[in-house]
């Protein structure tokens, strides 16, 4: 019985581990905002033109996303509907499990739920984390991902990237740069799993970082969708908890005068 419950422990560490963005790489953070409709809106744009025909995101509908973004229904299906699809469908593809399992070694995760999974910092890393690599089915691997299974869609607007040697800032055991005690310089040391710029790609790297950064915030947006209405709605409960208080206050406080 002992030994069935470690295994079981020793099974279930990895997984924790990859929810939890607890791996050995460096994640960069970002700060997901919900309140800014324009990046959901580009997120749900790079969404819907480059991750939609092989992950779905069967647990969310069309209509619900036109409507949380603010986008008016006739816009949303002239320009982001698939075709044969209805806005109050739910959004799922057409590719074959079976067929996307060959392909690609395993079938493409729903994403519905990807962002509180992974985490949004592990999300905006791995999409800006591709690089070359022959060794690999599509040519490409992943820092965050070792051994992906994914191709690189987003290649021509990132550029391509390779792994090699070079001088890089050294980190602590927090991730964080070193600096030196006497000058304030960061402190730099070579690397051989340093991911540089080989190519350019049609956006800078600023653009792409803001790209990744939409696209993660959708994601986030899609795996809580009424997170904003909670916390709108927690306000107000918290509003008349403080208001039910005051008067409670004053109706305990003329009840004991009057006893006294």
């Amino acid at each position: 019985m002992k030994k069935s419950i470690v295994l079981l422990i020793v099974a279930l560490i990895p997984m924790f581990a990859l929810a939890s963005g607890g791996n050995a790489f460096h994640l960069e953070h970002m700060e997901p905002d919900l309140h800014d409709k324009t990046s959901l809106q580009r997120g749900l744009q790079v969404f819907s033109n480059y991750c939609a025909g092989c992950h779905e995101a069967k647990y969310a509908r069309y209509e619900r996303a036109a409507n949380d973004l603010g986008i008016p229904a006739e816009i949303f299906e002239a320009n982001l509907l698939p075709a044969g699809k209805k806005i109050g469908d739910l959004m799922s593809n057409a590719m074959n499990a079976a067929d996307a399992k060959a392909w690609f070694g395993a079938t493409p995760p729903d994403l519905t739920l990807e962002a509180r999974l992974r985490g949004p910092d592990w999300l905006y890393t791995y999409l800006k984390s591709f690089y070359e690599d022959e060794t690999r089915p599509w040519g490409v691997n992943n820092t965050v991902f070792p051994s992906v299974g994914m191709p690189n869609v987003l290649e021509h607007l990132q550029g391509v990237r390779h792994m090699t040697c070079a001088q890089a800032p050294a980190l602590d055991e927090h991730g964080k740069p070193k600096f030196d005690t006497l000058s304030g310089d960061v402190l730099t040391e070579e690397q051989c799993d340093v991911v540089v710029q080989k190519t350019e790609g049609q956006l800078t790297e600023d653009e792409f970082d803001q790209l990744a950064y939409d696209v993660t915030n959708f994601l986030v947006y899609m795996g809580e969708p009424s997170r904003l209405k909670a916390e709108s709605l927690g306000i107000k409960v918290l509003l008349f908890i403080v208001l039910f208080g005051v008067f409670a206050y004053l109706l305990n406080k003329e009840f004991w005068r009057e006893i006294h």
